[in-house]
């Protein structure tokens, strides 16, 4: 299975080149906004293109052969998370190795979009059967309330985005999705009433807070929406051609004329948009933008010529993945979303969500090599 020969005409040169611009572009926008991250992602940045280099050329048919082990592995790694992770803002949500930390929740991921991906596959034939969907839904959950007690609700709503998309393209009978938008929108609204009542245990204050600036911004105006108000400032004040590198006045809490007042906090990962809008204006942001639709297309490009289902389905979850955090993350820095903490793919500085990505576009790789045509 390991020795696959390969047909160099058949590499996707505009995915590979678009992921390596779009990690680029990463480096000079963190070293922007907080130069002490740069060597750190360099260094990450490395054995993230030594990563999607060898899968590119490793079947995906043999890796999909270990998604019952990788799924065990996922799970374990979540657990000590939970008993031996290091808690940072109030989350427990990394492992400390010495050299660097790792987050699980990113490489779950793409194991998740693995596991689903070979599951239905499996079940082709029954998938629709609802001892099929059920058993599906309780092996999703265990990793879902792992990430999401850690707690990260971002993650856990963006992972659960991604395996809807997948199961969605995996044949889910359409009576099934009405079904499930006739319960999920009343569930939505009294969902809503009840955060908001006193002594609910569903979600973190904190979490609250955020939904509730979303859908009344001018009562929080002065706190948590401040700085999504601010993130937009910055990025209006870029204008069509921006400022130039590293004059990021507004984003950057370092900035003398900003000190006192901490404009825009986690710039280099959450809200890394506001430096490019800042400094690059209207025209570089529309090229990030443009180099990660050029990113999703291309993994769809490479979903629609599979040879086979589970190829598909892990090139639409990659997709799915690029496309669903680069519009959550920008939806946040340009305050269309509520606050959360999803990195921009390949642009937020973070080692674990670099690698992560770079796994799976390594992989999409290898399918577009095995192409039907």
């Amino acid at each position: 299975m390991l020795r696959q020969k390969y047909q160099l005409a058949n590499y996707n040169w505009i995915l590979m080149l678009a992921v390596l611009a779009e990690s680029i572009l990463g480096v000079v926008f963190i070293n922007s906004a907080d130069s002490t991250y740069t060597v750190r992602q360099v260094a990450g940045l490395i054995p993230g293109i030594a990563l999607l280099l060898i899968l590119s050329v490793v079947n995906y048919n043999y890796l999909s052969g270990f998604t019952t082990l990788l799924y065990a592995v996922n799970i374990l790694m979540l657990i000590v998370v939970k008993i031996a992770g290091v808690s940072v803002g109030g989350a427990r949500r990394w492992i400390n190795l010495g050299f660097t930390r790792i987050q699980p929740s990113e490489f779950s991921k793409i194991i998740l979009i693995m596991f689903v991906a070979v599951y239905i596959q499996e079940h082709e034939e029954d998938f629709n059967n609802w001892k099929v969907l059920a058993r599906l839904a309780l092996l999703l959950a265990i990793p879902l309330l792992l990430v999401v007690s850690e707690p990260d609700l971002s993650t856990t709503i963006d992972i659960v985005f991604i395996l809807l998309a997948l199961i969605f393209v995996g044949g889910l009978d359409a009576k099934i999705i009405r079904n499930f938008l006739l319960v999920m929108v009343p569930v939505s609204v009294l969902f809503i009433w009840y955060i908001q009542t006193p002594g609910q245990i569903l979600l973190k204050d904190y979490q609250v807070t955020r939904i509730m600036t979303f859908i009344n911004p001018s009562e929080y105006s002065s706190t948590t929406a401040y700085q999504q108000d601010n993130s937009v400032m910055a990025i209006g004040s870029g204008r069509l051609y921006g400022k130039g590198l590293n004059n990021n006045t507004i984003s950057d809490v370092s900035s003398v004329t900003v000190t006192d007042t901490g404009l825009v906090s986690e710039q280099q990962t959450d809200f890394i948009f506001s430096v490019v809008g800042e400094e690059t204006g209207f025209i570089g942001s529309s090229i990030v933008v443009a180099l990660l639709l050029i990113i999703v297309i291309e993994c769809l490009k490479t979903a629609y010529r599979a040879r086979n289902i589970s190829g598909r389905l892990i090139a639409v979850g990659m997709a799915a993945l690029i496309g669903f955090q680069s519009f959550i993350n920008i939806g946040v820095a340009t305050e269309i979303l509520p606050n959360t903490g999803l990195p921009l793919p390949f642009l937020s500085y973070g080692l674990t969500s670099l690698w992560s990505c770079m796994i799976g576009i390594g992989m999409v790789l290898n399918i577009g090599l095995q192409r039907q045509y």
